[in-house]
């Protein structure tokens, strides 16, 4: 749900994914270790408790460290190709830069003084970080779905 912000959403745009995303937690905790831990005898299930909280953890780390590389690794990228398509006086970067775009395009064909180039530099790097937010959010919503996938394949245990 939050795929697709902008540099206009605001807190009515992200309140139902972050609602969303807090009741999908309840679902991420209790049932995987349900059928991690539920069929193993009562003796057993203290060592399996701290492999499975041990393989949770490092799943979540490499989870974070996954999302940063797409955030740190992407915005510099998507900076450079919005800087280009406002040099060319593309008016869909410069909305999503947050210019004016007849101002952007009364600028082709002019090199950018630094004070100018400054200035847009801080709305570039803004604008290129969302949008490689927008990437992570995407990639996790894939990662969750394939995830799911598995859960086809679990059979109810009969008592």
């Amino acid at each position: 749900m939050s795929v697709f912000d902008t540099r206009d959403t605001d807190f009515a745009g992200m309140f139902w994914p972050q609602v969303v995303r807090g009741g999908a937690i309840m679902f991420c905790i209790l049932p995987p270790t349900r059928l991690a831990l539920g069929h193993l005898a009562p003796e057993r299930v203290p060592d399996a408790s701290g492999l499975f909280n041990l393989m949770r953890n490092l799943g979540g780390a490499i989870g974070i460290a996954l999302i940063d590389t797409v955030l740190y690794g992407r915005a510099p990228k998507h900076a450079a190709a919005l800087l280009t398509r406002l040099q060319s006086g593309d008016p869909s970067a410069a909305a999503a830069v947050g210019l004016p775009p007849e101002l952007v395009a009364a600028q082709v064909g002019h090199a950018l003084d630094p004070a100018n180039l400054d200035f847009i530099n801080s709305l570039l790097n803004k604008a290129a970080f969302l949008q490689a937010l927008n990437e992570a959010w995407a990639l996790v919503a894939m990662l969750v779905a394939v995830g799911l996938v598995p859960l086809l394949l679990v059979r109810a245990r009969r008592a």
